[in-house]
């Protein structure tokens, strides 16, 4: 059984997200349980990106670092040679950590993953992070199919 769809078809993830039935469903928030990606493949490791701006200004505000980051991970993403949807792992490391706070997570998250290939994510509740004011802090790992051989 080919659980993996063709690399390069049209719209379709080269990688598998798994949601067991057994287990509840975490698509609210954002996320998927279970990633599984094909080799050979390129990964790309992201460090974690944080809601500063170009200059390195932070907001105060949780939403706008929340934005900020995943426009930074965006652009860490591509300069890796990927894309969101190459993505299949999160780890989120969140200060003072609420269910405020996840729920603007989890509508932000759903926003960059709007089609249903969520990664698997895991929230790290912390009391600081690097730099004074970071609230929000956002690393990945990407995995890109390597074109296969005729």
């Amino acid at each position: 059984m080919n659980l993996f769809p063709r690399s390069g078809a049209a719209g379709v993830s080269p990688h598998l997200f798994i949601n067991p039935p057994r287990l509840y469903d975490p698509r609210p928030n954002g996320y998927s349980h279970v990633a599984i990606a094909q080799a050979p493949a390129r990964l790309i490791y992201v460090a974690g990106q944080g809601g500063e701006d170009v200059d390195g200004v932070l907001s105060p505000r949780f939403e706008v670092q929340v934005g900020q980051a995943l426009r930074n991970l965006r652009v860490a993403v591509a300069a890796g040679g990927a894309r969101l949807t190459d993505v299949v792992k999160l780890v989120v490391l969140v200060v003072d950590h609420s269910e405020a706070r996840l729920a603007v997570l989890s509508q932000a998250l759903r926003a960059a993953w709007p089609d249903g290939d969520e990664p698997v994510c895991t929230l790290i509740p912390v009391p600081r992070l690097a730099l004074d004011g970071m609230l929000f802090e956002i690393e990945a790992t990407a995995v890109v199919p390597m074109p296969r051989e005729r």
